[in-house]
């Protein structure tokens, strides 16, 4: 798992996508260097309005990140798919992120248990060490922190306080940019914690009730 300070020492640059929250970021990074800008439009949109305010071309950057989650589906998704697209014009490395663990990166405290809300009573828990899991609102104890920006559906848990989400800060901290967070990956998408599961279902043709 290479660090960024080590995708852009081996690439030169990356441009870096985040959708997970509120806030659309993207920064072009190189070796302790980076432009960032950010939209508070949806992903679609706001996506390219940084690429604009950037002025930077897709084509020509030689290696990509995002973050894969948790955060928002929708956003992550368009973002994985516009790399996704990106690349099948020119195949070139791609790596992802979580967004919990850069901010627990920067917290370096375990006992500090970062979340953000899982749907259906539940919540996605980050400490620094540990992997990433998905707990029931019920068992989440302890001082938690929640990224600014992230949604949520669920009662808080008690206490829980905000944390900034501003990647431009947050990656310009040695620790952070030097912990090594990103993953490889040639197909890019959100992040799950399994594959979904279907059920399966027999068709069969609707008949009138019969007479007795």
């Amino acid at each position: 798992m290479p660090s960024l300070r080590e995708i852009t020492a081996q690439h030169g640059s990356c441009l870096l996508l985040d959708a997970a929250s509120e806030r659309i970021q993207v920064g072009l990074c190189a070796v302790d260097s980076g432009r960032w800008t950010e939209s508070s439009a949806e992903a679609g949109e706001g996506l390219f309005r940084c690429l604009d305010a950037l002025g930077v071309d897709p084509a020509t950057v030689p290696a990509f990140a995002f973050c894969e989650g948790p955060g928002s589906i929708l956003g992550i998704r368009t973002a994985a798919m516009a790399i996704r697209t990106w690349s099948a014009l020119t195949p070139r490395p791609c790596y992802h992120y979580q967004s919990l663990a850069v901010v627990a990166t920067a917290l370096a405290d375990p006992m500090i248990a970062v979340v953000a809300d899982a749907r259906r009573e539940s919540w996605h828990v980050y400490r620094a060490g540990a992997p990433l899991r998905r707990v029931p609102a019920a068992e989440l104890t302890g001082p938690c922190v929640m990224p600014e920006g992230f949604r949520r559906w669920s009662n808080p848990p008690a206490g829980l306080a905000s944390h900034p989400y501003r990647l431009q800060g947050l990656f310009a901290r040695p620790e952070v940019a030097g912990a090594d967070l990103f993953t490889a990956t040639n197909t890019p998408d959100a992040f799950l914690h399994e594959e979904p599961a279907y059920a399966t279902w027999t068709p069969q043709v609707h008949r009138a009730p019969a007479t007795p």
